[in-house]
């Protein structure tokens, strides 16, 4: 089998399979939902006082990239469930043809959707703050809209290949929110050191009006797309070497 049939495969399967439609509709919903719910209430005042107004017109992804992790999670973990592995390679004898098509899907649906997610909440939230409102001819802004939805796309990717490690999408949601969650609030504004190298906070950096630290926009990036290649090559190497 080509990889061409694999591919469209594998589009339906994650376009068809419940939790991984509405996770992926949840990363655009999330994120824009919670963008116009702040920017509406409070969003004048907190810009009043903030010191990176173009952070801040993405301060709703920290909640979309909980959808995007589901939806990566959920698309490799549900060949764990009821066999669906053994079934996948009696069709597609050839793993890293499957792997690979299935990380190319997760891949690009994370990264369209992710970057009309960044898009939309951007140019939403700012028709609430006035004087304060940023546009696409502002330094940085169009930068810092695509490196979101890109930022979007590699956490998907990141949660896709501890899936393929641990075989289990729970224990992947429970290890991966948390870690991006809480161990980002413990560190705080720290932006040198190992700190700087955490695979969220080091994606932010494109986020940035003008990115502190040692990592600049878009290094901080490809340290995120790092996490997420060394975390799909893990993956590819427990699914060539263990049983289905």
């Amino acid at each position: 089998m080509t990889f061409a049939p694999v591919l469209h495969s594998e589009w339906i399967k994650t376009r068809t399979l419940r939790g991984t439609a509405v996770s992926l509709t949840c990363v655009f919903a999330v994120t824009v939902g919670i963008t116009i719910l702040v920017m509406a209430t409070i969003g004048q005042a907190e810009a009043d006082g903030s010191e990176d107004l173009l952070f801040f017109a993405f301060y709703a992804l920290n909640f979309g990239q909980i959808a995007a992790i589901s939806f990566g999670t959920l698309t490799f973990s549900s060949e764990y469930v009821n066999g669906a592995l053994r079934v996948t390679l009696a069709a597609v004898p050839s793993r890293g043809r499957f792997y690979a098509a299935k990380a190319l899907v997760v891949g690009a649906l994370g990264c369209v959707v992710g970057l009309v997610t960044a898009f939309v909440a951007f140019l939403t939230g700012q028709a609430f703050l006035g004087t304060y409102a940023l546009d696409l001819g502002d330094a940085g802004t169009v930068r810092a809209c695509i490196g979101a939805g890109l930022y979007l796309g590699l956490m998907a990717l990141l949660a896709a290949g501890l899936a393929a490690v641990l075989r289990s999408g729970m224990a992947v949601l429970s290890i991966l929110i948390p870690f991006i969650l809480i161990v980002s609030f413990v560190v705080g504004d720290i932006a040198t050191g190992v700190a700087a190298y955490l695979p969220d906070r080091a994606g932010q950096q494109v986020m940035h009006q003008d990115p502190t630290g040692t990592l600049g926009p878009w290094t901080g990036l490809a340290v995120t797309a790092a996490w997420a290649a060394a975390a799909l090559l893990a993956g590819w190497w427990c699914v060539r070497r263990r049983d289905a």
